[in-house]
């Protein structure tokens, strides 16, 4: 019932009423990827391509959607990862979220989130002080 009343008054969790009547009505589901998201297809655009689109299992995130479903998200390939036998390239690497605005989130040495303190400016660099 919670997960429910989350779709119908918020947009970034699940599916929203919209979505569920128009994927109810339209959609022809494609495949499902290792996160749990379901992909589908439904009618031609008004350019002419099959509309596509995600159902995401949990909150919205478009980084939750890994490469080789980006390709077919994105009318690079109109075969889907479920449809063939998709094997990431060597020098493609693991799918990771977006981490921005978590603990998890990157902090290169220096910044004012990360830890520690900021290294003291050395000899190359002049302060800027009016009037001179």
């Amino acid at each position: 019932m919670k997960n429910l009343l989350l779709q119908i008054f918020t947009w970034w969790n699940g599916q929203t009423i919209g979505t569920r009547f128009f994927t109810w009505r339209s959609g022809k589901k494609i495949g499902e990827d290792e996160f749990g998201n379901v992909y589908y297809e439904g009618p031609e655009t008004s350019f002419g391509v099959p509309r596509r689109w995600v159902i995401f299992n949990g909150p919205a995130e478009a980084s939750a959607i890994p490469p080789g479903w980006h390709g077919w998200m994105h009318h690079r390939t109109n075969v889907a990862p479920s449809q063939e036998n998709y094997q990431p390239r060597e020098w493609e690497k693991a799918h990771k979220p977006n981490l921005t605005g978590t603990s998890g989130a990157y902090r290169p040495k220096g910044s004012l989130a990360g830890a520690g303190e900021r290294p003291r400016v050395t000899g190359d660099y002049d302060a800027w002080t009016p009037g001179s």
